[in-house]
């Protein structure tokens, strides 16, 4: 546990990648955009346009598109397809929680965006509670320079009427962290891009996503929502014939992991932080089976693609490969994290496992296990989620 960093008393927070999945939204505008062009968006350049003012964004494409047409033109043609998606925008995990955990505390909030003033009111609309949680809003046409010039964070700073040193920002992007160390604030990263954790480095901190932020260790009401090791989430569903993996589970860890294709899964995988989460497992011949699991790129075997290694806690004498298998995962454990031996991995793993067995028993949880869903499965319904 990290000990007590500095004492603050509000939070600014950014709003896209922040608390609110964009990057979804903006691939999907820029393919169908593009294609006009006969050209293919290519997700990498994410990085190029991630946390920028959308005029740098527009820049950024037409260069690296060659496109025929200005920045300006740009974005005027691309802002009403922006608008038309906004309502279909998700709050990221951890976002309601957050905010509504500090607004129940009374501590002071402000959103601070290089996104257009209006454009800010639009996307938090669509989420309850989220307007009147912030004291100060502020947009980045506000401003005479957006980040990562300091001015939108001392502004907001100024408008909460709270000395600057005494905020904490909460960041997804390269361009929003170096403007809360400029404007000398504390800023916690939550980096929107995978595996990219080394550009983060100026950060006071960097974590996995929002599920895993401590506000204890900078002087703000802790989270009472942690039992015994785990964090209820709102439970989700996956499930498919069981795959041969990567061989590695029951070989290399001593641990038989029962793999899921993630084919038409994508989104849901996006959706989820890489970490370790538990839940209940049903295969369809055998019954229920308390389960752990791991989503991410296992940074120790440096995966390619996202995954998902469900470990049913129970001695099984043979394989079951091909059996259907459906999972609905009830809480998380912990963010995904790296091992400098082999060792140190499968002792973790198997700590993850003794949390999931014994949380599962609490009540909270297994109510999971009879509940409808499964109940349709063995209908013969459902079968293919």
């Amino acid at each position: 546990m990290m000990s007590l960093r500095k004492m603050v008393s509000c939070v600014i927070l950014d709003l896209d990648g922040t608390l609110v999945n964009t990057d979804g939204i903006v691939s999907e505008v820029l393919k169908v955009y593009l294609a006009k062009f006969e050209k293919k968006w290519d997700g990498r350049e994410a990085l190029k346009i991630i946390g920028k003012t959308p005029i740098e964004a527009a820049a950024a494409i037409v260069d690296d598109y060659s496109l025929p047409l200005s920045k300006e033109d740009l974005l005027s043609e691309i802002s009403p397809m922006f608008s038309d998606q906004w309502c279909k925008l998700k709050a990221l995990p951890g976002a309601y929680r957050l905010i509504n955990h500090l607004r129940g505390h009374g501590v002071k909030m402000a959103l601070a965006s290089n996104s257009p003033r209006d454009s800010i009111e639009t996307k938090i609309s669509y989420h309850s509670g989220w307007k009147e949680s912030f004291s100060v809003i502020i947009g980045g046409d506000e401003v005479k320079e957006g980040k990562p010039s300091p001015e939108i964070f001392l502004e907001a700073a100024k408008r909460l009427s709270v000395d600057s040193s005494k905020c904490l920002v909460i960041e997804d992007s390269v361009p929003g962290i170096a403007a809360a160390k400029a404007a000398e604030m504390d800023v916690v990263a939550v980096p929107s891009l995978p595996k990219q954790s080394h550009l983060y480095t100026e950060a006071t901190e960097v974590i996995n996503s929002l599920l895993d932020l401590r506000p204890e260790n900078w002087g703000l009401p802790p989270f009472e929502d942690w039992i015994d090791g785990t964090l209820p989430i709102e439970p989700w569903h996956i499930g498919g014939p069981v795959i041969k993996g990567y061989g590695r589970g029951s070989k290399v860890l001593g641990i038989p992991t029962a793999n899921l294709s993630v084919e038409g899964y994508a989104n849901v995988l996006a959706e989820h932080p890489a970490g370790v989460y538990f839940g209940w497992a049903k295969l369809s011949t055998r019954g229920f089976y308390k389960m752990a699991m791991s989503i991410g790129w296992n940074p120790y075997f440096n995966n390619t693609e996202k995954t998902i290694e469900p470990w049913l806690l129970h001695k099984f004498d043979k394989d079951f490969y091909g059996e259907e298998l459906h999972l609905v995962v009830v809480g998380y454990i912990r963010p995904e994290a790296n091992f400098p031996s082999l060792e140190s991995l499968v002792a973790k793993i198997h700590e993850d496992g003794k949390i999931a067995e014994n949380a599962l028993e609490l009540p909270l949880y297994a109510k999971y296990k009879d509940e409808a869903y499964f109940k349709s499965i063995a209908l013969g319904q459902n079968s293919h989620l």
